[in-house]
Parts: C-alpha cells; structure tokens; sequence
C-alpha cells in the first residue's frame, strides 16, 4: 500500500500567464505541462512580462477555449476572439531571468490589453498609462526548469514561472481557510493559488512531502515528481472576483507556512515535473497514489 491514496478534485489551466484560469474535466499532459497551459504572455514595451503583482486586474481577464479561438472577456471590453494557432510575427521576451523567443499576436490584442489594464479602480483611463502587447510562446525554444531542483532532469515548460506543473490540496485550502475565518476573515478560492491539480483525500500539505505522484489513467500511469516547494508573492492577495488585493491571506499565511528550507519565504503547493506519461490524458476523479519522502 502507498502512504497516500487521493483523488484528483480539480484540473485547471491558465491559458494567459497571470489571467484568470479554466476549470476542466480533463487535459492533456504534454512534455511542457498541461496543453496550452502558460502559452500567452503579456509583456510591456520593452517585452518584459507582466502580472497580477503589479498589475492586479489581469485577474479579471477570463479567457476561454470556443473552437479554433481563445476568447478573452473582461469588465468594460468588448470581447477579443485569438486565433489559437495564429501570430503576426515573432519577437522576443522576457520573463524571469530567461530570454525567449516568442510570438506577436498583433495590434488589436496589444490595444485590447492597453486598453483595459490602462483603466483605473473607477474604470477610467489612467494617465500616461503603459503600452501592453501579447505574445505567443514559441514551441521550438526548449526553456528548462533548474536542474538544481530537478535532480538534473530536463522538464521543459512555457511562460508558467519556474516549473510545468503546480499541485495543491483541497485540505490545504481548508486549513487555510479555517485559519482566515478564526480571524474574522471570508474563506477564499483556490484559484488565488493558480495550481494546475488539486488533490482530494489527504492531508493538509501532504502534498510537500510525497516523493511522487502516481495518476491512474485509461492508457498509463503518469508519473509526477513534486520538486520545489512554490514561494509565494502577493498574488494570492489578489481576489479574482474584483482584482483588488487585501492582505489578509499572506499575513494568515506567514502565521504557519514561512517555509525554513526556503529562507523564510511563505510556501503553499508543489511544483512539479513529469517523469512518465506524457501524451496521457488527466481527469478528474482519477486515482493518485503516493510515498512520503521525509
């Protein structure tokens, strides 16, 4: 018997880096993660990415998948339809400490975007507001995880921040949130954490100390090694209904989650990498087996 026996609960990708995320039934597992999970990025002028840390709106851009097109809704805008497998030309960005090769998605996606994360807290245009563009990621560039986390494996990944997959617990968030609301605090969504599995039947942050996941699919067994505890910054702050951020959540979280190993930095979730079972397809209610790595 392994040490844990879970459930997957939920499955989520976040086609946009740092926009609202899907919920799905089932994904497809590729050598980069989940299918076109982190494949757009907005970036600024200079092609440096952007986020919900200085930019908390972007939490209210919510895309979703209709045919051929990626279709992006936010507050106040019309909607912008993305051709799924289009680009104007290609360019390059940055994100992080890497420098990557990337993909124009044109004009009217860049105004879309400098439009919208222009406009102030009342909905009017901010005064000599930054210029936004979108950018694809160019699927030939092979960007790495660090090998210093990997055990010297290469797990190759997209716009996501340092690994290709994040997995988190349904009782981790309820721990959370009993904390938050002994405080006089409303319970959150674990969207705040942007995981890509969420796991039933374990215990809280049982997640940090499983060597590896087993994932029972219909051809094979996936195969996913948890090898960095995910250090977190304000986003979490940040409620995806509103875009506006209060800081109750970190400061809940520093209470019980400063991780030592991690110089003191708050932690909550895993990230991850896939050692077997790519081109498998994930879904919810699958069966995940685990042992402790202590």
């Amino acid at each position: 018997m392994s040490d844990i026996q879970a459930t997957i609960a939920q499955l989520f990708i976040y086609p946009i880096k740092s926009c609202a995320g899907i919920e799905v039934t089932e994904v497809l597992l590729y050598d980069t993660g989940f299918d076109l999970d982190r494949a757009w990025m907005v970036v600024d002028k200079d092609g440096i990415f952007v986020s919900q840390r200085e930019l908390p709106n972007m939490a209210l851009v919510q895309p979703k998948f209709k045919g051929s097109e990626l279709v992006l809704r936010a507050p106040g805008m019309l909607a912008l339809h993305v051709n799924i497998d289009g680009a104007e030309g290609p360019t390059t960005v940055k994100v992080w400490d890497d420098t990557v090769p990337a993909f124009d998605m044109g004009d009217v996606a860049a105004q879309w975007f400098t439009d919208f994360l222009s406009l102030t807290d009342v909905g009017l245009p901010r005064a000599g507001a930054a210029k936004y563009r979108l950018v694809r990621f160019d699927p030939e560039h092979n960007r790495l995880a660090s090998t210093n986390w990997t055990g010297g494996m290469e797990a190759p990944f997209q716009f996501a921040d340092g690994f290709p997959i994040l997995v988190t617990s349904a009782a981790s968030m309820d721990l959370l949130n009993e904390k938050l609301q002994a405080q006089g605090h409303r319970a959150v969504g674990v969207q705040r954490f942007r995981p890509n599995i969420v796991l039933a039947g374990i215990d809280p942050h049982d997640e940090d100390r499983v060597a590896s996941f087993s994932v029972k699919t219909a051809a094979e067994v996936v195969e996913l090694v948890p090898c960095k505890p995910c250090t977190r910054c304000n986003i979490p702050n940040v409620d995806p209904a509103t875009g506006i951020p209060s800081p109750e959540v970190n400061d809940i979280l520093q209470a019980y989650r400063a991780n030592a190993s991690m110089n003191g930095a708050v932690t909550f979730g895993m990230n991850a990498i896939i050692s077997k079972g790519i081109g498998a397809t994930l879904r919810v209610g699958q069966a995940v087996s685990g042992d402790y790595d202590f």
